[in-house]
């Protein structure tokens, strides 16, 4: 496991402060096509994803790559979480480790 740069925990909110970084974050897939998904993130927010196989609609998935725009994604990793999953604890931990 490769140590030298971790992944930051964040919701779309802390996107923006991590441009260009690697980040780790939820979201619930609404759409997936042709290796694009829109997804809704643990705060609400709409995020498009980029580089994904296709994903089951309505799944809760963990991505980890680069953070390209405030809405925006380029996935290097990601685990399929399944239909349910503890949201508001996510939110809660990103901003705690942020902060």
């Amino acid at each position: 496991m490769d140590t030298s740069n971790p992944a930051v925990f964040v919701n779309a909110q802390l996107i923006p402060n991590f441009i260009g970084k690697k980040v780790r974050t939820v979201v619930q897939v609404s759409q997936c096509d042709g290796g694009v998904a829109t997804a809704k993130s643990t705060d609400d927010c709409q995020l498009t994803i980029k580089g994904l196989p296709q994903v089951p609609l309505m799944n809760y998935i963990e991505v980890i790559g680069i953070a390209e725009s405030n809405n925006s994604i380029d996935a290097e990793i990601w685990t399929d979480f399944g239909s349910t999953f503890g949201t508001n604890h996510y939110n809660l931990i990103s901003y705690l480790i942020v902060n």
